[in-house]
């Protein structure tokens, strides 16, 4: 029997039940369904939280102080450090941090913005010089940034976040308007361009001032800097940056030997971040695969069924002539073409619903993951295919054409 004599009598044996057939396809189009949008999820989960730490920059190291504990005079000892500008200086020595591009003091505080009579507390204040813009991916959309006079001159002037923008000033232009902070007046000079949410908060509801005027007037110079941010000539020179950067500070903040300040690589922090997601997505995908599992036992139970179903058929045509391949062929072809129809089924439904954000994450569709899962769900159809078909293909003549 020809290949095309089998494919027509696969169709009409979907054809002649046509809900069962719809129902057994089911199983195969919700699994491969569940495979491309989870896959989808994952990924989409990935690449959002790669972007996020991106935003904050990838060849940025970060130094925070910090608490080191030790044993002296038979007493458990901790030690505080407080970063100061003496060490931003140190670390600006180009010749011994060659691989740091630039170095920038950062100071935090809490204040409470009020223009006419609106009010808003900036989720983050920062005191800061000009190369915390490029440092910190923190462009601006319209007006300026910090510049090295402002900062100089100790000027009042602040850059506003889109949040804080929003809530202070409405639909108004915010540009050269006076805003007070904790009672003293700014200038707004710039309004930085909108980063969205990195997850944990709101990366526009911030303000940004000269770091010479936030000491002077809203956090002191008594309390050391809050951060200093480290930027590397190259995404490849984070970690010599990072050495550089330890190598400098150890020798002035460490307590019996051990570092009292903190370093966050963000270098590192991407890597470690897309290795868990990997895995997370490889998790989702091997729990859609169990779909696939059960999809392709029904497509084998109705199989089974048909098979009983048609007994007297297949003893007929094997009375006739039909040879054990024949009638392999056409209950093989019917199983085949019952996985294929819901596997392209699957393939739409999964495309249709990556299109939806998923627990607040816009799925990002791999074609790999839609060629596997098309792939893997013909594959199980012809697995679970293969016994029902060989029943079939063993039946002898005279015991199916007994059969009632």
């Amino acid at each position: 029997m020809s290949f095309a004599e089998a494919f027509r009598m696969a169709v009409q044996g979907v054809l002649v039940n046509r809900l069962r057939s719809v129902l057994t396809m089911l199983g195969i189009t919700i699994g491969v369904a569940a495979v491309i949008i989870l896959v989808a999820v994952g990924h989409g989960s990935a690449v959002a939280v790669q972007q996020r730490i991106e935003n904050l920059g990838t060849n940025v190291v970060t130094i925070m102080p910090g608490f080191s504990f030790g044993r002296g005079s038979g007493t458990v000892q901790s030690s505080f450090t407080q970063l100061t500008l003496k060490d931003v200086k140190a670390l600006q020595d180009p010749s011994a941090a060659p691989d740091i591009k630039s170095v920038t003091p950062v100071v935090n505080g809490s204040v409470t913005a009020t223009f006419g009579s609106a009010s808003y507390s900036p989720n983050q204040f920062v005191g800061t010089t000009p190369s915390y813009e490029e440092a910190r991916k923190s462009p601006v959309e319209a007006g300026t940034f910090v510049t090295a006079d402002e900062e100089a001159q100790h000027a009042r002037v602040v850059v506003l976040g889109q949040t804080v923008v929003s809530n202070l000033f409405g639909s108004q232009n915010p540009l050269g308007q006076t805003v007070k902070l904790n009672g003293i007046s700014f200038v707004v000079i710039g309004v930085l361009t909108a980063k969205g949410t990195n997850g944990f908060q709101d990366q526009d509801d911030i303000a940004i001032a000269p770091l010479s005027t936030t000491q002077d007037l809203i956090t002191g110079v008594t309390g050391g800097l809050s951060q200093i941010v480290i930027e590397a000539k190259s995404s490849g020179q984070v970690d010599a940056a990072e050495a550089e950067a330890t190598s400098i500070l150890t020798p002035k903040h460490s307590s019996n030997g051990v570092a009292n300040f903190r370093v966050l690589n963000q270098a590192s922090l991407l890597q470690t971040t897309a290795s868990t997601n990997h895995v997370f997505t490889v998790l989702l995908a091997a729990v859609a695969a169990i779909s696939l599992l059960v999809g392709g036992i029904g497509v084998m139970n109705i199989m089974l069924v048909t098979v009983t179903e048609r007994t007297r058929e297949i003893g007929i045509r094997k009375a006739l002539g039909a040879r054990r391949s024949d009638i392999l062929g056409q209950f093989l072809s019917e199983a085949v073409l019952l996985s294929i129809f819901g596997g392209v089924a699957g393939v739409a439904a999964g495309l249709v619903g990556s299109r939806f954000k998923i627990v607040g994450v816009q799925p990002a569709v791999e074609l790999y993951s839609v060629l596997l899962a098309l792939c893997v769900g013909v594959a199980v159809g012809l697995f679970f295919g293969i016994y029902p078909a060989n029943r079939a293909a063993a039946l002898r003549p005279i015991e199916a054409l007994r059969y009632e």
